[in-house]
């Protein structure tokens, strides 16, 4: 299966539904939409059936009724968003983004307590970098 396309930012809106639901109908989505976009239904189901075309969401038939559900858990694709845009917009740079992320918004105290957590994990988990199993293999061979 190839690599799913990256959502603009209303279908991130839309699958951020669909994520907290499960699965819904069009007029489950426009009804929560439409609470903070101006938007009409028929502009929703047009979203949903591009979506599908992209392979981001599928239906399954509930009477007349298009139940639709994401193909990939949210996770799954914060996980491949974040690599992406760290990749393209910060070289891989983690220090860069992070930088860049405080400079927009001061963290909680409660955030701050959890990327220490994060930090001591990495510490202690992190693998070694690939020049150094390239010196480890050519010892070996020596």
């Amino acid at each position: 299966m190839s690599a799913l396309p990256s959502p603009t930012e209303r279908e991130l809106e839309i699958l951020k539904i669909l994520w907290e639901r499960g699965e819904a109908s069009v007029r489950d989505v426009y009804e929560q939409i439409r609470e903070t976009a101006p938007i009409v239904q028929n502009t929703v189901q047009a979203f949903l059936r591009t979506m599908e075309e992209k392979g981001l969401v599928h239906h399954r038939l509930r009477g007349r009724t298009f139940l639709y559900k994401p193909v990939a858990p949210r996770e799954q694709t914060k996980r491949r968003l974040t690599k992406h845009f760290l990749q393209h917009v910060f070289d891989g740079a983690i220090d860069q983004l992070v930088e860049t992320v405080f400079s927009h918004r001061t963290p909680t105290e409660t955030e701050l307590e959890r990327l220490e957590e994060l930090l001591a994990e990495a510490r202690t988990v992190r693998p070694k970098p690939e020049r150094d199993r390239s010196e480890a293999k050519e010892r070996r061979r020596t």
